[in-house]
């Protein structure tokens, strides 16, 4: 279907290849226009292809992924790119070097055509694809189809459901997460009654952040534009897996003019300090006398998520009550929406992101619809926002 995403595929493994094209094509909405086995081949089929999105490999003979975003951006083609990863260390370094050269986001590169991991990677990937490809075209005039338009792809009853043997077909052909990808073309049913506050906002004395998918992009755009004098502390959980963490807080410590750094256990919540929550730790704060410190948990996941909005929200309301601003931003599914409510309840600040600037409007919409959302802000004012939010006297 000719306003289908259309998907250009990057991979010097054969496999790889097959195993993401299968993913793909078997997403409504979205479809494979080629496959290119290196980022030289890749440039030579973008003119022709044309492609809403791509997924690429970093690690390919004759061009790498690296020096494709580097050509990429010499040629000025703003075709947003999503990385396939391996989860070494080397890798978590070189991806975070990909997102400085341009990439949108990124995904673990699963194990293999066996994998187990493969229908957890397909349900990010592919709504990945669909945030990212369908924002792109809709910034280039091109229709984007609405989940009631999808073709049923592929046919009910074909055995080619899933490209993984015995994985439920139900894993691989269910729209509802493709709706909540697209959260930004379906009809809002607009906010609920706002809920009464407990009491009147105070001086914010702490900064809290849930994100998601397209958080990585938004992040980097949001810390390079904070004032240097922001004195209030940042929490920010940014769904993303272990190991990874690490080398996303130093790649936005280099271009934030405050401190960024992956929360440790007893981290103080000082001024002029931003904390990136550990991948698969909950990140909660607990006030002492002298001052508040960050504490890491394994507990169990909280809305699908570990670490997740709503914990970090919960735990700040509770130990800030009316001092805290929350901010949700760009996101699948729900995390952080809930919760929200708790900080607003509290009598404390509550922002999010507008719809037309969410990659996915999927956690800053249902908080919205919840009525936990005082203001909704786009990207690019929500620097401005959040430092006049956060110095304002109270």
């Amino acid at each position: 279907m000719a306003d289908e995403v259309s998907v250009l595929i990057v991979d010097d493994s054969a496999l790889m290849r097959n195993i993401i094209s299968k993913m793909v094509e078997a997403t409504p909405g979205l479809v494979v226009v080629d496959k290119a086995m290196n980022g030289k081949f890749a440039l030579q089929k973008i003119p022709r292809v044309d492609p809403d999105v791509i997924v690429l490999d970093l690690e390919m003979p004759e061009m790498n992924g690296i020096e494709f975003l580097k050509e990429r951006k010499k040629r000025g083609l703003k075709i947003p790119v999503i990385i396939l990863s391996s989860i070494a260390r080397r890798g978590a370094e070189i991806t975070m070097e990909a997102l400085s050269l341009g990439a949108s986001d990124f995904i673990q590169k699963p194990s293999g055509s066996i994998s187990e991991d493969l229908h957890v990677v397909k349900d990010t990937l592919t709504n990945m694809l669909l945030g990212y490809g369908g924002r792109y075209r809709r910034l280039q005039g091109k229709k984007v189809l609405t989940p009631s338009e999808y073709s049923a792809k592929p046919a009910a009853g074909t055995q080619a459901a899933s490209p993984v043997a015995g994985a439920p077909s139900s894993t691989w052909s269910s729209t509802s997460s493709i709706k909540a990808a697209l959260g930004s073309i379906l009809p809002s049913t607009g906010p609920s009654k706002p809920l009464a506050q407990l009491r009147k906002p105070g001086k914010t004395e702490v900064i809290a952040i849930g994100i998601s998918t397209g958080g990585p992009d938004a992040l980097r755009l949001v810390f390079a534009q904070l004032d240097a004098d922001l004195q209030t502390p940042i929490l920010v959980v940014q769904h993303m897996p272990p190991g990874f963490t690490s080398e996303f807080a130093k790649s936005l410590d280099r271009i934030c003019p405050l401190e960024v750094k992956e929360a440790e256990e007893g981290d103080i919540i000082k001024p002029g300090r931003i904390l990136i929550a550990q991948g698969n730790k909950h990140l909660e704060v607990e006030k002492k006398s002298l001052a508040a410190i960050a504490r890491l948990t394994d507990a169990p996941l909280t809305s699908g998520h570990r670490p997740s909005a709503d914990v970090l929200f919960a735990s700040v309301a509770k130990a800030y009550s009316n001092h805290a601003l929350g901010v949700i931003m760009t996101g699948m599914g729900r995390d952080g929406a809930e919760q929200l409510g708790s900080i607003y309840r509290e009598g404390g600040l509550t922002i999010g992101q507008d719809e037309a600037s969410a990659v996915v409007y999927g956690m800053p919409r249902v908080a919205h619809e919840l009525g936990h959302v005082m203001e909704q802000v786009s990207l690019t004012n929500m620097a401005r926002r959040i430092c006049d939010l956060a110095k304002a006297p109270r």
